[in-house]
């Protein structure tokens, strides 16, 4: 077993799209997700799952039916399972996700803003 911490500017530098999460690590049967975005995304929600998001730069909004949560770096919102949400950035926003394997970015709404999942960097 090798003991090296795992970068996250390292591993930011290794890819340049948005909305396309890449898993770092795994803890049971949760991944850890940086990903960078930028613009709007689509309404969705995880109906199985809170989703963990964290911002490590930049300043994001989730928007939600009924109101909005705005976080700046250094800041973490839990998402409960079943809310729909969109998340939305003017600029380019820098995240970590906590979530369990195999939850998809869209949850159940699908279309062209969909990510691969289980992409490791």
């Amino acid at each position: 077993m090798r003991y090296e911490p795992i970068n996250l500017e390292q591993k930011f530098g290794l890819f340049d799209e948005h909305w396309a999460p890449k898993v770092i690590a795994e803890m049971n049967d949760y991944q850890f997700k940086i990903v960078k975005i930028q613009g709007d995304f689509i309404w969705h929600d995880h109906r199985d799952t809170d989703e963990t998001f964290i911002v490590l730069e930049g300043n994001l909004r989730i928007d939600f039916r009924d109101g909005h949560v705005n976080l700046g770096k250094g800041e973490m919102y839990v998402v409960p399972k079943g809310v729909e949400h969109k998340p939305y950035a003017e600029h380019e926003v820098r995240m970590l996700l906590i979530e369990p394997r195999g939850v998809l970015n869209t949850g159940d709404e699908g279309g062209e803003r969909t990510a691969r999942n289980d992409v490791w960097i």
